[in-house]
Protein backbone atom coordinates (compact mmCIF):
# COMPACT_ATOMS: atom_id res chain seq x y z
CA UNK A 1 0.00 0.00 0.00
CA UNK A 2 1.76 2.94 -0.90
CA UNK A 3 -1.11 5.61 -0.24
CA UNK A 4 -0.93 7.36 3.15
CA UNK A 5 -4.19 8.34 2.64
CA UNK A 6 -5.75 4.82 2.01
CA UNK A 7 -3.62 4.15 5.36
CA UNK A 8 -5.41 6.80 7.12
CA UNK A 9 -8.99 5.97 5.91
CA UNK A 10 -8.47 2.44 7.40
CA UNK A 11 -7.26 3.52 10.67
CA UNK A 12 -10.29 5.93 10.83
CA UNK A 13 -12.51 2.76 9.43
CA UNK A 14 -11.29 0.93 12.50
CA UNK A 15 -11.60 3.52 15.39
CA UNK A 16 -14.50 4.96 14.26
CA UNK A 17 -16.59 3.81 17.54
CA UNK A 18 -14.31 6.45 19.55
CA UNK A 19 -14.97 9.52 16.89
CA UNK A 20 -18.64 8.82 17.30
CA UNK A 21 -19.98 7.88 14.00
CA UNK A 22 -19.41 3.72 14.85
CA UNK A 23 -21.62 2.54 12.28
CA UNK A 24 -21.79 5.36 10.05
CA UNK A 25 -18.31 5.79 8.89
CA UNK A 26 -17.60 2.01 7.82
CA UNK A 27 -20.88 1.85 6.06
CA UNK A 28 -20.54 5.47 3.89
CA UNK A 29 -16.43 4.64 3.01
CA UNK A 30 -17.49 1.07 1.76
CA UNK A 31 -20.47 2.67 -0.09
CA UNK A 32 -18.33 5.28 -1.61
CA UNK A 33 -15.18 2.69 -2.10
CA UNK A 34 -16.44 -0.96 -2.80
CA UNK A 35 -15.93 -0.71 -6.78
CA UNK A 36 -12.75 -0.07 -6.25
CA UNK A 37 -10.99 -3.39 -6.07
CA UNK A 38 -7.27 -2.20 -6.11
CA UNK A 39 -7.96 -0.17 -2.96
CA UNK A 40 -7.41 -2.02 0.71
CA UNK A 41 -10.10 0.36 2.13
CA UNK A 42 -13.12 -1.21 0.95
CA UNK A 43 -11.90 -4.45 2.69
CA UNK A 44 -11.21 -2.62 6.03
CA UNK A 45 -14.32 -0.88 5.79
CA UNK A 46 -16.24 -4.11 5.59
CA UNK A 47 -14.11 -5.77 8.19
CA UNK A 48 -15.19 -2.67 10.67
CA UNK A 49 -18.57 -2.89 9.32
CA UNK A 50 -18.96 -6.43 10.06
CA UNK A 51 -17.88 -5.81 13.70
CA UNK A 52 -20.15 -3.16 14.49
CA UNK A 53 -23.21 -4.73 13.52
CA UNK A 54 -22.35 -7.85 15.32
CA UNK A 55 -21.91 -5.57 18.40
CA UNK A 56 -25.20 -3.84 17.84
CA UNK A 57 -26.66 -7.53 17.96
CA UNK A 58 -24.94 -8.53 21.13
CA UNK A 59 -25.39 -5.61 22.94
CA UNK A 60 -29.40 -5.89 22.48
CA UNK A 61 -28.86 -9.24 23.03
CA UNK A 62 -27.38 -8.08 26.28
CA UNK A 63 -29.81 -5.88 27.16
CA UNK A 64 -32.30 -8.13 27.10
CA UNK A 65 -30.66 -10.48 29.23
CA UNK A 66 -30.81 -7.93 32.09
CA UNK A 67 -34.18 -8.93 33.14
CA UNK A 68 -31.45 -11.96 34.05
CA UNK A 69 -28.17 -11.20 35.95
CA UNK A 70 -26.00 -13.00 32.94
CA UNK A 71 -27.11 -9.92 30.32
CA UNK A 72 -25.46 -7.11 32.48
CA UNK A 73 -22.28 -9.61 31.50
CA UNK A 74 -22.88 -9.31 28.65
CA UNK A 75 -22.82 -6.03 28.34
CA UNK A 76 -19.38 -5.56 30.16
CA UNK A 77 -17.76 -8.27 27.71
CA UNK A 78 -19.27 -6.58 24.99
CA UNK A 79 -17.86 -2.97 26.08
CA UNK A 80 -14.55 -4.12 27.09
CA UNK A 81 -14.36 -6.27 23.54
CA UNK A 82 -15.29 -3.49 21.05
CA UNK A 83 -12.76 -1.02 22.86
CA UNK A 84 -10.07 -3.54 22.66
CA UNK A 85 -10.73 -5.05 19.41
CA UNK A 86 -11.03 -1.69 17.45
CA UNK A 87 -7.35 -0.78 19.19
CA UNK A 88 -6.27 -3.71 18.30
CA UNK A 89 -7.43 -3.78 14.20
CA UNK A 90 -6.71 0.05 13.84
CA UNK A 91 -3.03 -0.80 15.28
CA UNK A 92 -3.09 -4.25 12.56
CA UNK A 93 -4.33 -1.47 9.23
CA UNK A 94 -1.49 1.12 10.42
CA UNK A 95 0.72 -2.21 9.87
CA UNK A 96 -1.27 -2.51 6.04
CA UNK A 97 -2.80 -5.55 7.65
CA UNK A 98 -6.33 -6.68 7.60
CA UNK A 99 -7.85 -7.87 10.49
CA UNK A 100 -10.78 -9.52 10.65
CA UNK A 101 -12.38 -9.45 14.43
CA UNK A 102 -13.40 -12.17 16.25
CA UNK A 103 -16.94 -13.47 16.89
CA UNK A 104 -18.14 -11.18 13.99
CA UNK A 105 -21.27 -12.20 11.68
CA UNK A 106 -20.47 -11.52 8.14
CA UNK A 107 -23.59 -9.86 7.08
CA UNK A 108 -22.41 -7.56 4.06
CA UNK A 109 -21.25 -9.09 0.75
Amino acid sequence: MSNTNDKLWNVLCHLSAFLGVGLILPLIVFLVTKDDEASPIPLHAKATLHFHISLLIYFVAGAILTALIIGVFILIAVALGGFILAIVGAVKASNEELYHYPLTIRLVK
